[in-house]
């Protein structure tokens, strides 16, 4: 189970996130569920328009939106790894 302790050790794809700071001032604020992850980057599809965003992860911090209606958020640096590599090292 996904909890706020936890959420870097599991599988980020299909949660709802916002940007909650980036250096890129464009990017703060953006939310969707995020589609696809690679080491440096998530991917999000924006709500109603679908339009999909490339976040990247360094430096960015996250609010997630977790199944039991709470929020975790995350730095983008903590999780700045590759996803497979990222349930190993976050422990």
């Amino acid at each position: 189970m996904i909890i706020e302790g936890n959420v870097a050790r599991h599988e980020l794809i299909g949660l709802e996130a916002t940007v909650a700071s980036s250096p890129d001032p464009s990017l703060v604020g953006a939310e969707g569920r995020i589609i696809d992850e690679t080491r440096n980057t998530l991917v999000m599809a924006r709500r109603g328009s679908g339009r999909t965003v490339r976040v990247p992860k360094d430096g960015a911090r996250f609010r997630f939106a977790l199944p039991d209606g709470s929020t975790a958020e995350l730095d983008g640096s903590s999780i700045a790894f590759r996803p497979e590599d990222r349930v190993k090292r976050c422990r």
